[in-house]
């Protein structure tokens, strides 16, 4: 039967690439401004309450993903954890027959009291976004004095059973570029993955951009340098390059899409919070699925529309020709 599944039901596109992993938004909203992707803050771009997919809508597209192939499904935002209904969505998710991994990126903000309740629910993965070990420079980028708050949600989420904990950095020159080594020595005797990821250059950041965008390759030369070896990706694993080292309980891995042939290996997709199949996160549209979302009867042509979209899937985000489609920011498609 699997076997079956990855010859005629799989999702994939015209250049042969198997998708097995949604990153599916639930929110645009988010409580922190941090200066690479809301530096104004949350601002709706509707004078009317904005109406997210519903945990009806959020079952039937997850579903039918589950029924062509895809086995990671992982939840995003804005920050999802902002969401009332979050641990049902959890676990709406994780039933679904063949999910194999659901994860979330949250800023961590309340994992210390919630993050238990998460992975009852049938949370197996959890990314947290910390982009500074020193409380000052946390509150610069982010906006928000909860550096404290946001470790002591790690290590509640290690108490809760989680065996690797991922924390996402986003390289920003002259700001935490120099604390590789802080970095190293925290993950030194800790089950943390650490990804560094290159800042992208989105429609409303180009200034930003210019002035702190570093190349995660100096780093990477780094890593060779001192022992550390790549290890291989799963078919559902994300895009870092990730690398082990013997004398280390962590890991380090690099997210660089600036680098050539980086969506040669695509295997994900993304939904918005309001319904919006995205082929790329740069992508110049998305393809509306909301409309198909209202009844379990409609999954046919719903999964024959994700599969149409894909025909249009292009081969590459073409970030390193300037391209920054028409994504205005990384939080409103769940980046």
């Amino acid at each position: 039967m699997a076997q079956q599944l990855d010859n005629d039901l799989q999702f994939e596109d015209r250049f042969h690439r198997k998708f097995y992993y949604l990153r599916l938004s639930v929110t645009d909203v988010c409580n922190f401004k941090c200066t690479y992707c809301l530096p104004d803050g949350y601002k709706p771009t509707e004078k009317k309450k904005p109406s997210f997919l519903t945990l009806d809508e959020i079952e039937r597209v997850t579903r039918a993903f589950a029924e062509c192939g895809t086995s990671k499904v992982r939840i995003t935002g804005g920050e999802p954890s902002l969401r009332r209904d979050y641990t049902d969505i959890i676990r709406t998710v994780a039933a679904q027959p063949g999910i194999t991994k659901v994860a979330t990126t949250t800023n961590g903000y309340r994992m210390e009291k919630n993050v238990k309740e998460w992975r009852e629910a049938g949370l197996t993965h959890i990314n947290v976004s910390v982009d500074s070990l020193d409380p000052k420079m946390f509150y610069q980028i982010t906006g928000e004095n909860m550096f404290h708050k946001v470790m002591s949600g790690i290590d509640a989420a290690f108490d809760a059973g989680f065996e690797q904990v991922k924390i996402n950095t986003v390289l920003l020159k002259n700001q935490n570029s120099q604390e590789l080594p802080k970095f190293l020595a925290w993950i030194k005797t800790r089950p943390i993955q650490l990804r560094f990821i290159e800042l992208m250059q989105t429609g409303e950041m180009d200034s930003l951009f210019k002035n702190y965008h570093v190349s995660g390759v100096s780093i990477r030369n780094h890593l060779i340098a001192n022992g550390w070896l790549l290890k291989i990706n799963g078919k559902n694993d994300g895009p870092a390059q990730v690398f082990c080292h013997p004398d280390y309980m962590g890991e380090i891995g690099l997210i660089m899409p600036y680098e050539k042939d980086f969506c040669q290996s695509c295997n994900r997709l993304r939904v918005s919070a309001k319904g919006k199949l995205h082929l790329c996160l740069f992508g110049d549209h998305g393809v509306e699925l909301r409309d198909l979302l209202s009844a379990d009867e409609q999954r046919t042509e719903l999964i024959s529309r994700i599969r149409g979209g894909l025909k249009e899937k292009s081969v590459s985000h073409f970030l390193d020709a300037g391209n920054t489609g028409m994504t205005p920011n990384l939080a409103s498609i769940g980046g």
